[in-house]
């Protein structure tokens, strides 16, 4: 359900690796699981002893940051924001607040396309094969009554979050993945770390290139036929999110719904099967990645179009493709 949540497509962008060159640089790779999803971590360095250990720095901050916002570890600030709906205001780390704050931007930019108080959605779309029928209006309608922004009361002197409603909730899912990947890669230039690529289940921040000198590149998936690549890309910047809907959906009265819930309809989103956003931040590359998946190509495009420091490519249900003037996608057929 809606972008931030475990449900999320994972490894909807490949990493593409060249060869090495022989250079006195090594590069090491690990996956393990963190915030509840996959994190592959890449890390080029002088010698493996201070590879290893990047990686378990890049672990450690992971593991901090998740204990910090998730909402589903009892002893979270989130956690606590959230028992405290309807009762009372609770300070946070100012960390902590100005995600939230960050994240209160993006759904005021796009009309509550991006909620973080989606996690009070009730969850009465199934795309695990077993839903015959649509949910009726009425009950699509009350699954987001516990849902909206607006009803998030930030108070910047205090560093406090207010939940007004009894039975809100906030939750950051992949938003937090792409903050984690984002504060990794800067720890890690701090460090002296010059190449790397934290991927956290599609939110990936990268630096520097690879050992043989050339980008880091990705190849992004063709949504009508998942086991294929239609294009690669180089890195010039040093984040990409993609959002897709083509492995979870349903299909009513020859209409494709996705997996992405609309937090202020209760509607899937329908139009686009994936989007892929570059740019600076993987944080806010996921906001935009999962607000044009909710608004659609129009509304989508008109956004992302007024922030040239993010590229775009936007495929729809048909398999046509829109993309940034400079990446030049529409050459390309599915």
């Amino acid at each position: 359900m809606f972008l931030q949540t475990a449900i999320k497509q994972a490894f909807l962008v490949v990493l593409l690796v060249s060869g090495f060159s022989a250079t006195a640089q090594v590069v090491r790779k690990r996956a393990v699981k963190l915030m509840g999803s996959r994190f592959d971590i890449t890390i080029v360095a002088q010698d493996s002893l201070r590879a290893e250990q990047s990686i378990d720095r890049v672990i450690a901050e992971v593991t901090r940051i998740e204990n910090l916002i998730s909402d589903w570890k009892a002893d979270s600030q989130i956690a606590q924001v959230n028992k405290n709906a309807g009762v009372a205001p609770v300070r946070v780390d100012a960390e902590v607040f100005a995600l939230t704050e960050r994240a209160l931007h993006f759904s005021s930019l796009t009309n509550g396309a991006f909620d973080i108080s989606f996690a009070a959605m009730d969850r009465i779309w199934k795309f695990d094969g077993s839903m015959t029928q649509m949910p009726s209006p009425e009950a699509i309608r009350k699954s987001v009554e516990k849902v909206g922004y607006q009803h998030i009361v930030l108070d910047r002197k205090r560093s406090t979050i207010f939940l007004t409603r009894k039975g809100m909730k906030i939750g950051f899912g992949a938003l937090g993945e792409g903050y984690a990947t984002d504060r990794c890669r800067d720890m890690m230039l701090a460090d002296g770390i010059k190449a790397g690529i934290v991927n956290g289940s599609g939110d990936m921040s990268t630096w520097g290139s690879q050992p043989d000198g050339s980008p880091w590149a990705i190849g992004i998936t063709n949504p009508l036929r998942r086991d294929t690549v239609f294009a690669v890309v180089p890195l010039r910047q040093s984040a990409v999110v993609t959002s897709g809907s083509y492995e979870k959906f349903v299909v009513f009265n020859g209409k494709r719904y996705a997996h992405i819930i609309n937090p202020s309809t209760g509607y899937p989103a329908t139009g686009l099967s994936s989007v892929t956003v570059f740019g600076p931040s993987a944080e806010t590359a996921n906001g935009f990645s999962t607000s044009l998946m909710v608004l659609g190509k129009e509304a989508g495009l008109k956004l992302i179009r007024k922030y040239p420091l993010y590229r775009y490519i936007l495929i729809t249900d048909e398999g046509r493709i829109f993309s940034s003037p400079a990446l030049a996608m529409e050459k390309y057929r599915l």
